[in-house]
C-alpha cells in the first residue's frame, strides 16, 4: 500500500516546497534551490551510451580542508551507489538528477567525471548549487504626504537576497512619477497626481510574489463631495462606503492549501478506488471458490446414489 501511496503522489505532482531547474551541462553552471524544495539538474543529455562517470560535491571544513563526497556512480548504464537515493532520484535516459527535500548542506560546487571505456578520464566540468529560502509573503503599506505625494513601502518576510519591483498599471514606473527612490528599491514616494493600480513584486531566484496593490480612486459621492484618494485595491469600496478606512496593509493570498486540498481529495479518492478494487477482487475469488466446492460435493453424492 506505501508503493502506491507513493506512486500517486509522484504522478500527481505533490510536492512539499518550490521546483526549480538548472542546465549544468555547460561547465561552471551556476543553480539555485529552494529550501525544502526539489532541483532538477540536467547533467547530461544521454547518460546511457557513457561507460563510467561520477558526480561529488566538494565542500570546505571548519579548518579550511576541501573534501570531495562522492554521491552518483554508474557503471555500464547501472546505477552501482547512490547516497542519497532516499530523496533523489537519477534518469540516465535524459541525465536528470533530482534531489528533493534540499537542506542548507546541499549547497556547493559539484563535479561530473566522466570516464572512457578504458577508464580514462574524458570530461570534467563543475556546477554551482546555492539554496535560497523563498519568499513566503509580502506586505505593503503607505502613507500620504501633505502635499499629496504617497510614500509606499514593501517588504518581504522569509526570503534570502530580495529583488523589488514596482508596476504601475502594468507597466513599470517612470522617473517623471517618482519623487524619490527607484523601481528596484523597497521604499519609494510617488508624485501628486500619479494614478492607476500600484503593486509591488518580490523575487529571488527560486520565488516570486506580488501584493494585491493599491489603486488611485477619483469618484463623486452621493452627497455631491468629491474624492480622490489611494485605496488598497481589495477594497475598493471607497465611492459606496465612504465611513470605511481602508486597509494599507496586506499579505499575498497563498492558494498552496486550497492546491494541496484538491490534491489530496485526489488521492483520498484514488485509494477508495483501489481499496474498493481489491476487496471486490477478493469477493470474486471467495465465490469462485465456493462454486468449485459446491461442484465437488456434488459430484461426491452422485457417486454415493450409484
Amino acid at each position: 500500500m506505501e508503493a502506491v501511496i507513493g506512486l500517486l503522489l509522484m504522478i500527481l505532482g505533490v510536492s512539499h516546497g518550490v521546483e526549480t531547474y538548472c542546465d549544468g551541462r555547460q561547465n561552471g553552471a551556476q543553480c539555485y534551490g529552494a529550501l525544502g524544495g526539489t532541483v532538477v539538474l540536467q547533467l547530461m543529455d544521454n547518460a546511457s551510451e557513457i561507460s563510467r562517470y561520477t558526480w561529488s560535491i566538494k565542500t570546505t571544513t571548519k579548518t579550511d580542508t576541501r573534501t570531495t563526497t562522492t554521491i552518483l556512480i554508474v557503471i555500464k548504464n547501472v546505477i552501482v551507489s547512490n547516497t542519497i537515493a532516499n530523496r533523489s532520484f537519477f534518469t540516465p535516459s535524459n541525465g536528470t538528477f533530482r534531489i528533493n527535500n534540499l537542506s542548507w548542506t546541499d549547497g556547493g560546487e559539484y563535479e561530473l567525471v566522466i570516464f572512457d571505456s578504458d577508464g580514462k578520464i574524458s570530461e570534467q566540468r563543475t556546477l554551482q548549487l546555492t539554496i535560497q529560502a523563498p519568499v513566503s509573503s509580502v506586505l505593503l503599506v503607505s502613507e500620504c504626504l501633505s502635499q499629496g505625494e504617497m510614500r509606499v513601502s514593501c517588504s518581504s518576510e522569509g526570503g534570502d537576497s530580495p529583488q523589488y519591483s514596482w508596476t504601475l498599471d502594468g507597466r513599470t514606473l517612470t522617473d517623471a512619477e517618482l519623487l524619490s527612490g527607484n523601481t528596484e528599491t523597497n521604499n519609494i514616494t510617488l508624485k501628486q497626481k500619479v494614478s492607476g493600480r500600484l503593486v509591488c513584486s518580490v523575487r529571488n531566484q527560486v520565488s516570486r510574489i506580488s501584493t494585491c496593490g493599491f489603486t488611485f480612486i477619483n469618484c463623486t459621492l452621493p452627497n455631491g463631495m468629491r474624492m480622490s484618494k489611494w485605496v488598497f485595491a481589495a477594497n475598493n469600496n471607497l465611492c459606496i462606503e465612504p465611513t470605511t478606512a481602508p486597509n494599507t496593509r496586506t499579505e499575498t493570498v497563498d492558494h498552496s492549501l486550497l492546491i494541496c486540498g484538491v490534491r489530496a481529495a485526489v488521492v483520498v479518492l484514488a485509494l477508495i478506488g483501489i481499496t474498493v478494487y481489491f476487496a471486490w477482487k477478493k469477493r470474486k475469488y471467495k465465490m469462485v471458490r465456493r462454486k468449485m466446492e459446491h461442484q465437488e460435493n456434488s459430484v461426491v453424492m452422485v457417486e454415493m446414489r450409484s
